[in-house]
């Protein structure tokens, strides 16, 4: 018998890697024989750049970077492909788990050391970077990483504006001269798991500022602003076409890294899994194990989990998800999984059930194991 984990991660509880970890002690204990393959995946955010380094053989580089409140943090990228492509994800220089719940500010934080891990790479002379958005802090539109890169962002006065999203309504100019020229010959390409516009209802702060400690009135501020950037790129013809779905990914990374370096978006989650060869992997598989820290309609809007599924069923494979929440009707989500749990046990503050999710995974996992184990051979 082969069972297949390729879960993403539990956000801010645990990468996709010690997912896999708990699913294989939990399995054990019930299929003592079995081949039980580990696949940590990701689709664009937390745990991608070691998902790919360790499923193509990469090598992890370590860089110091400013980190989203202005305070210096170890960022890390991978090199693959014999070290002509890096990869990393945005989140590892300008994340929120980087950035303690009671300090987090939106108006303020900064993509700035997003901007120098790029600069990093360049320097090692790679001119092809594949970026993971996902898990930002910030809702600054990539400004603060295209002031790492040489842009100069520009007040009326010729003043060089602070760093956050708060500040970018004072945004007058966009002078490119002391841009990185090496950005000309570099093909940057972005995965993205949400389709979310730069700005607008959907957009980057209305749908995820709240998440960053951006209160109604902060979020109102920065979806202006956003929208002001948007003026200045159009007004110096640096975002052509100008809107695509996944702008507003990041805090609105997604649009600056079009506007700036000419980065190319595509889906994150089946950018990894063709990346990694996951077809390949689980051929054979008797079942296919998936999971995430929160199942709901985005989770079928192309992430991680519903392109884990489409594969797995592609395959005749079926397909159990372990969510630590699940939002949705057994019709709708039994359209993508064969199997479906909530691994949440009892009633507890977020902040409780965070830290207990390695412990209700394995204690729900353990419990599906043994329920097929009544539907496979022996």
């Amino acid at each position: 018998m082969k069972i297949v984990f390729a879960p993403d991660k539990f956000k801010m509880c645990m990468k996709s890697a010690t997912v896999c970890r708990v699913l294989h002690k939990a399995f054990r204990t019930v299929f003592p024989d079995a081949e039980l393959v580990s696949v940590p995946v990701s689709d664009g955010g937390e745990g991608m750049t070691r998902a790919l380094a360790n499923a193509l053989h990469g090598e992890v580089h370590t860089v110091r970077v400013t980190g989203p409140d202005g305070v210096p943090v170890q960022a890390e990228f991978a090199l693959i492909n014999n070290g002509l492509t890096a990869v990393f994800e945005m989140a590892s220089a300008s994340g929120l788990y980087l950035v303690e719940p009671l300090k987090r500010d939106p108006m303020t934080a900064t993509t700035y050391g997003t901007g120098e891990v790029i600069r990093a790479i360049l320097d090692l002379g790679v001119r092809d970077i594949l970026i993971g958005l996902g898990g930002s802090a910030t809702v600054d539109g990539g400004a603060g990483m295209a002031q790492a890169l040489g842009y100069s962002l520009l007040d009326p006065r010729g003043r060089e504006i602070p760093w956050g999203g708060g500040s970018l309504h004072m945004l007058s100019r966009i002078a490119i001269a002391g841009a990185d020229p090496r950005l000309q010959e570099t093909r940057i390409t972005t995965a993205c798991d949400v389709r979310n516009p730069l700005s607008g209802p959907f957009g980057a702060a209305q749908v995820f500022g709240p998440q960053k400690g951006a209160t109604p009135d902060m979020v109102a501020k920065l979806d202006h602003n956003l929208r002001h950037l948007f003026t200045v790129w159009e007004r110096h013809s640096m975002l052509l076409p100008k809107e695509m779905p996944g702008d507003g990914a990041a805090g609105g990374l997604g649009a600056g890294l079009r506007a700036f370096c000419g980065a190319q978006p595509k889906s994150g989650a089946q950018l990894i899994l063709d990346a990694i060869s996951f077809r390949s992997r689980i051929a054979d598989a008797d079942l296919v194990v998936t999971g995430e820290g929160r199942t709901d309609a985005q989770t079928a809007d192309g992430k991680l989990c519903f392109a884990v599924a489409q594969a797995a069923h592609g395959a005749g494979i079926p397909v159990l998800l372990l969510s630590g929440a699940v939002e949705g009707t057994p019709e709708e989500l039994g359209k993508t999984y064969d199997f479906i749990f909530s691994t949440s046990t009892g009633r507890r503050t977020l902040e409780e059930a965070m830290a207990a999710a390695a412990d209700d995974l394995y204690f729900t996992a353990v419990n599906a194991a043994r329920l097929f184990k009544h539907g496979f051979p022996s």
